[in-house]
């Protein structure tokens, strides 16, 4: 039985992820650029740069300086990727950015070694040490993302059971610290999934944790992330990372192909003609992604930018009748 939301809300990765998947240097003033198009589409999140090692990803950085210049818009957030406490005191020292307290995780320990040369058991002192650096800040643990998810290119399928003793043990970190966890994002990231094993986990994790929201942030490497993003949508899914044009992928995957997120207006395009809110402009979003490729300088994944929406096509059938 399906489940649709009447609105979901979707997190804008492509200045993040998108950037540091580019193999050349993206100037910081076309970054900017396009963080600040972006803030015009009614989108109400942005996730900006990332606070990384830059010798790891140097895609980022000049993360401090995209922050500085970006042109904040009333009523969109601005937030950062970081992965340990290190990224946290980098994110808060720019005093321009609105962190929504993510802790960050992996199912999976060979690639955890891969992303930030990590053993589980240290991964758990790292999710200590965010818990206690935010609430130095004073900055609520509002969500868990976990990666690796669905599958993972060095270690083979996830369990699903694995995937659920990870959360329960990061939420007893977190509960030990006097935090409360609000959001469980579930992240595809080296693109295992299927509509059916979206639709399996989800189950098995909303049961297992009930009363927490559930979000998806899908990777599109095997063609498969719109139909992934459908399939979340029946599950009640109501909140989505996503990349404009296409943009994006993890540095660490060891895959190739269309490695992208998810893409934003593609998504936009199937929510509307669901009719389920979004509080974005297709159009306006169409823009960003033919802005953003010609940033990278190189054609992107997305097919809305290129087909158009069908909501203009009817406007001009109208008009021509």
């Amino acid at each position: 039985m399906s489940n649709f939301p009447k609105k979901v809300r979707i997190i804008e990765e492509g200045p993040r992820e998108g950037f540091q998947m580019e193999k050349g240097p993206i100037p910081t003033a076309r970054k900017v650029e396009l963080i600040d198009a972006l803030s015009t589409t009614g989108v109400r999140d942005i996730v900006a740069v990332s606070f990384v090692n830059p010798r790891a990803v140097p895609g980022m950085a000049d993360a401090e300086e995209v922050v500085a210049r970006s042109h904040r818009q009333p009523g969109v957030r601005y937030s950062a990727l970081c992965l340990n406490a290190r990224g946290i005191e980098r994110a808060m020292a720019t005093d321009r950015l609105d962190l929504p307290g993510q802790l960050n995780a992996f199912a999976s320990e060979p690639f955890l070694m891969r992303n930030q040369n990590k053993t589980f058991a240290e991964m758990f002192q790292e999710v200590d040490s965010m818990v206690q650096a935010y609430k130095a800040h004073g900055v609520p643990v509002q969500s868990l993302a976990i990666g690796a998810v669905f599958g993972c290119n060095f270690a083979g399928p996830v369990k699903t059971d694995s995937v659920i003793d990870i959360v329960r043990r990061i939420i007893d970190i977190v509960e030990r610290n006097g935090e409360t966890l609000e959001l469980i994002n579930l992240a595809d990231t080296m693109a295992w999934a299927t509509p059916r094993t979206i639709k399996t986990t989800v189950e098995a994790v909303a049961t297992a944790f009930p009363g927490y929201r559930l979000g998806l942030h899908l990777h599109d490497t095997r063609g498969m992330a719109i139909a992934n993003a459908y399939a979340g949508l029946e599950m009640g899914i109501d909140q989505f990372d996503a990349c404009v044009a296409g943009l994006g992928g993890c540095p660490f995957a060891g895959h190739g192909g269309a490695a992208g997120n998810v893409c934003t207006e593609d998504l936009v395009l199937l929510c509307d003609e669901m009719g389920i809110e979004t509080g974005i402009d297709l159009e306006r979003m169409i823009e960003c992604a033919r802005l953003a490729e010609d940033i990278v300088g190189r054609p992107l994944p997305g097919s809305v930018k290129t087909g158009g929406s069908l909501q203009r096509l009817r406007d001009g059938v109208r008009m021509a009748s």
